[in-house]
């Protein structure tokens, strides 16, 4: 089961959970409970958000900038910057900004990129 789906099934517990309690409890007392409940839901999704914006280890990200030249001869590759994954992934880098790079060449069919190349 992914955590994605865990999620899903404990917030619908917790749902089917207030439910029941509203149903069973007298009226000032469940909207004392749905008070409390929801400043506690408020409270966490604020936490989530800033967890979220925040980035973690390992995501402070690349920066990359005035490169040298990059020459590619015959069938050959060359990069003026950076190679990375077509979705994104330069692994746990994070987001990668590229400025300044020097110029790619590519002679006898060969293949040069100046900038971000997506493998």
């Amino acid at each position: 089961m992914t955590t994605q789906r865990i999620v899903l099934a404990v917030t619908c517990l917790a749902v089917a959970g207030l439910g029941a309690a509203f149903l069973l409890m007298r009226w000032d007392e469940a909207s004392r409970l749905a008070t409390v409940a929801s400043a506690l839901v408020a409270v966490a999704g604020l936490g989530v958000a800033i967890w979220a914006a925040v980035p973690g280890p390992g995501q402070r990200g690349l920066r990359v900038s005035d490169t040298g030249e990059a020459r590619a001869a015959a069938g050959g590759t060359a990069v003026s910057g950076v190679t990375a994954g077509a979705t994104g992934g330069t692994g746990d880098v994070g987001p990668v900004e590229v400025e300044r790079t020097g110029p790619a060449d590519a002679t006898g069919g060969g293949d040069a990129t100046s900038g971000i190349r997506l493998t």
